[in-house]
C-alpha cells in the first residue's frame, strides 16, 4: 500500500515517515507550502517577514533531506491560497471581532485532512500519515474508527483533531501515538536526521515571533482604534489599545493600573469595549459550542456524561452535555451545537476556542465555543 507522509520539516513527521516505511508501506513525502514568506503584508500575501520566509524554506529543505535519506520521492504542494482563505483570513477576522481563534484546528480540518487527502488520492495513496501524537483504532464490535489520546499525555494532540470523520480516519495513520518525545528524538538521531535536535516551535507557524496583533494589522492593512475599558456595570474605567490585543481571562499587559488586579471578562467588538472584572468573574459552569462534529457520525439521543476540555493543555473536566439539533437536515454529519454544564466552574471559557469531549481517552467530538 502507498502512503503520503505529511512532513513539516520537524522531527515528529520525519520519524513518522521512518516508522511507516518500516511497516512496509511505499512512502511518498510531501510538505505543504502554506504562505508566501510568512503570512501577511496584505490580503494577497505579497510581502512578509524575512524570519517567516526563512522558516518556511528551512522546513521544505529539512523535509526533503529526510525523504531522500529514507529513499522516498518528495513533493512540495503549493496550498497558499487554501491556507490564506481557510486559516489566515479566518484568524484575522476572528480577532477583529473580539474572538480568539484556533488556527491549528482550521488547518487540520481544511488542509492536512482536506486538501492533503485529495492530493493523496491523486497520487494513488491509500493513506496520509502525520506526526500527530494521537492514536487511531477500529472498534472490533461496532466497526467504527476511534480517535484516542496519545499514550504520552504530555504530548497528546487529540484536542486539535476533533473534526476528523469516519471517512477520514479510515485513511489516516498516526504512528507516534505510542511514543514519547524522547523516544522520537532518539530514533531521529539513530537515523541521522538533520532535524533530530531541532527545537519545538511554540508559536503559530505564520506568527513566528508570537506578535499576533502586528501580523493582523499588517495582513489586513487596518488599524484597530483605542476604546473603553468598562467594568461589569458598564462604567468606563480606562482606555484599551484595540480589541485585537486581548483575550478572555487576560490580566497582563492591560497597559494601566486599576488599584486592583483586573481580568478580561468579555470583548464587545460592536461597542469597541473590553469588559474587566475580578478573577472570580471569569469562571463559568456553562458553555455552548457550535459547528459540532461527532466523530462516530452518530448524535446521542439525549444528555451524556463525559469529560470536556476547553483549552489545549487543560485537564478534562466532568460535565453533562446536551446535544442541540436545531437543523433537522443535519443528518449524520453532526449537531448544530451542544450545551455543556460543568460540575465545577471553569476559568476563561473563550469564544473561538474549542470544546472537545472525551470518554476516557476516546475523543467523542468537538465544536467551537461561542
Amino acid at each position: 500500500m502507498k502512503a503520503l507522509i505529511a512532513m513539516s520539516g520537524g522531527v515528529d513527521s520525519s520519524v513518522a515517515a521512518k516508522l511507516t516505511k518500516e511497516a512496509g508501506f511505499e512512502c511518498i513525502g510531501c510538505t505543504m507550502e502554506l504562505f508566501d514568506i510568512g503570512c501577511g503584508g496584505g490580503p494577497r500575501g505579497e510581502t512578509t517577514s524575512d524570519e517567516a520566509q526563512s522558516a518556511d524554506s528551512d522546513n521544505v529543505r529539512d523535509a526533503r533531506s529526510v525523504a531522500e535519506r529514507l529513499g522516498m520521492s518528495f513533493y512540495a504542494f503549493d496550498l497558499k491560497e487554501a491556507f490564506r482563505s481557510c486559516v489566515i483570513d479566518k484568524f484575522t477576522d476572528a480577532y477583529s471581532h473580539g474572538v480568539t481563534p484556533n488556527p491549528c484546528v482550521d488547518c487540520n480540518k481544511n488542509l492536512k485532512f482536506g486538501a492533503l487527502l485529495q492530493k493523496a488520492e491523486e497520487l494513488g495513496c491509500e493513506y496520509i500519515v502525520t506526526g500527530h501524537y494521537a492514536r487511531i483504532e477500529r472498534d472490533p464490535h461496532t466497526g467504527k474508527y476511534l480517535l484516542r489520546k496519545a499514550v504520552n499525555d504530555a504530548k497528546d494532540q487529540s484536542y486539535v483533531l476533533y473534526n476528523l470523520t469516519q471517512e477520514q480516519l479510515a485513511h489516516v495513520l498516526m504512528p507516534l501515538g505510542e511514543y514519547s518525545k524522547d523516544q522520537v528524538r532518539e530514533l531521529a538521531k539513530e537515523n541521522g536526521f538533520v532535524n533530530a535536535d531541532r527545537p519545538e516551535s511554540q508559536d503559530i507557524c505564520f506568527v513566528p515571533d508570537g506578535d499576533y496583533a502586528s501580523v493582523i494589522k499588517q495582513y489586513t492593512n487596518r488599524t484597530f482604534p483605542e476604546g473603553d475599558y468598562v467594568d461589569l456595570d458598564g462604567n468606563v474605567i480606562g482606555t484599551h489599545r484595540g480589541i485585537i490585543h486581548y483575550t478572555i481571562g487576560q490580566h497582563k499587559h492591560l497597559g494601566q493600573a486599576f488599584g486592583e488586579k483586573r481580568y478580561v471578562c468579555r470583548i464587545d467588538a460592536d461597542k469597541n469595549q473590553v469588559v474587566l472584572g475580578r478573577n472570580e468573574d471569569v469562571f463559568s459552569s456553562y458553555a455552548k459550542a457550535t459547528d459540532f462534529n461527532w466523530i462516530s457520525g452518530e448524535i446521542p439521543e439525549g444528555e451524556i456524561r463525559c469529560r470536556v476540555r476547553v483549552r489545549y493543555k487543560q485537564k478534562e473536566q466532568w460535565a453533562t452535555v446536551r446535544p442541540i439539533k436545531a437543523n433537522e437536515n443535519a443528518g449524520s454529519k453532526g449537531t448544530d451545537a451542544v450545551e455543556i454544564f460543568f460540575d465545577e466552574p471553569q476559568r476563561a471559557i473563550t469564544p473561538g476556542q474549542s470544546a472537545v469531549l472525551y470518554d476516557g481517552d476516546i475523543v467523542l467530538g468537538g465544536g467551537v465555543l461561542v
